[in-house]
């Protein structure tokens, strides 16, 4: 299993005094095997210690037994979640240094996350998604006072970009955003609407032209009595743009025209984007698919498979931090080989403890674990 407590040192502990008598690794840990068994609130947390301490006493040391489910509760209260989020960050580098391809920026918000005692809103994090790894590389919350955009660059500021591809919705189509992905030697293909209405009034015009110099492909995808045809178009030919614009790193902008057939019916939609490179027609389509992947295999199995919609954290920093305690079970169980869906490694986990051991296994240094 490796050594737990030296995983988890560089986590700041929250309490003092007799709080501390449970380790915070020990409560870290029990927490995570708990989600990771398809466990959901603290009460759960300790349930799991409870029923299954014999297996936790194969690594931890439990010297003051389980702790109740106000101590789960507090400490993740408590626990400052840029600490923790620092932590991740540094747990994930050693995977996220061999990323390429699409990194994928969305927002995401908790929906039961609000406070009517404290007035506080929902909670809203952003997410990084490394859509070909499958795995989140970090998120942060948005400050209940500004939005994505200010802290998007925030985020990407942690995360190593060299060699990747982010992409973002229109809402994150800035310039700061896409000034630091291209300081952070990365790539970017960014959705373009009316949030910049010039840039996107020359852009659709130009790209809407028979005549514009464009270069295109299509693909078609069909399943679930729909029939999918996405051309791909875009065009380097920019440097009056620039001149008109100065976009940070742009070097040509496409579109998709998406047209869609079901039951009879036929509907067309087309998206406008910035690219930092003037991509093959192809790989720009198969780009912007992975962008929404994050909807499938990220946000999807947070609401679905794990009920997070439905989490009623609200108090102090305690959303903030399930919330990536869930993001590190939805990685660890990404990382492990075996086939199969999310939902049943999480039945398998709460069933098999050997199965569960293999995903907490993925903590180890690869040398630790050959």
């Amino acid at each position: 299993m490796g050594d737990f407590a030296e995983l988890f040192e560089d986590l700041e502990d929250p309490r003092t005094g007799n709080a501390t008598r449970h380790s915070l690794h020990e409560i870290v840990v029990i927490a995570l095997c708990t989600v990771l068994s398809g466990g959901e609130t603290c009460a759960d947390m300790a349930l799991f210690g409870r029923l299954k301490q014999d297996f936790l006493k194969t690594f931890l040391t439990l010297e003051h037994g389980i702790p109740s489910h106000d101590t789960f509760s507090r400490v993740f209260r408590l626990l400052d979640p840029r600490s923790f989020h620092t932590w991740f960050i540094a747990f994930m580098q050693r995977f996220a240094e061999t990323c390429q391809g699409v990194v994928a920026l969305d927002g995401k918000t908790l929906r039961r996350s609000f406070d009517r005692s404290s007035a506080a809103s929902p909670l809203h994090l952003v997410s990084a998604w490394a859509a070909d790894q499958r795995l989140v590389l970090g998120q942060l919350a948005v400050d209940q006072k500004s939005n994505e955009i200010v802290a998007v660059p925030k985020l990407l500021e942690l995360l190593s970009l060299k060699g990747t591809i982010v992409t973002a919705d229109a809402l994150n189509c800035q310039r700061q955003i896409a000034g630091r992905v291209i300081d952070q030697g990365g790539d970017y293909a960014l959705a373009l609407k009316r949030n910049q209405p010039a840039l996107f009034d020359d852009v659709r015009r130009f790209l809407d032209d028979p005549q514009a110099p464009v270069v295109s492909a299509s693909d078609t995808d069909a399943g679930h009595g729909r029939i999918e045809i996405r051309t791909a178009s875009l065009s380097d030919d920019i440097a009056w743009l620039q001149d008109s614009h100065a976009w940070p790193g742009l070097a040509a902008v496409g579109k998709i025209t998406a047209t869609r057939e079901t039951g009879g019916d036929t509907s067309t939609q087309t998206r406008y984007y910035l690219l930092s490179q003037a991509f093959d027609p192809a790989r720009f389509n198969a780009i912007v698919r992975s962008h929404w992947g994050i909807e499938n295999s990220v946000h999807w199995v947070l609401d679905v498979i794990m009920d997070e919609d439905q989490a009623r954290n609200r108090k102090d920093n305690g959303p903030e931090n399930l919330a990536l305690l869930r993001r590190l079970a939805l990685n660890l169980a990404k990382l492990e080989p075996s086939k199969g869906s999310m939902r049943g490694k999480l039945k398998r986990a709460g069933w098999d403890t050997a199965f569960l051991a293999d995903l907490l296994a993925q903590f180890a240094s690869p040398q630790m674990r050959s």
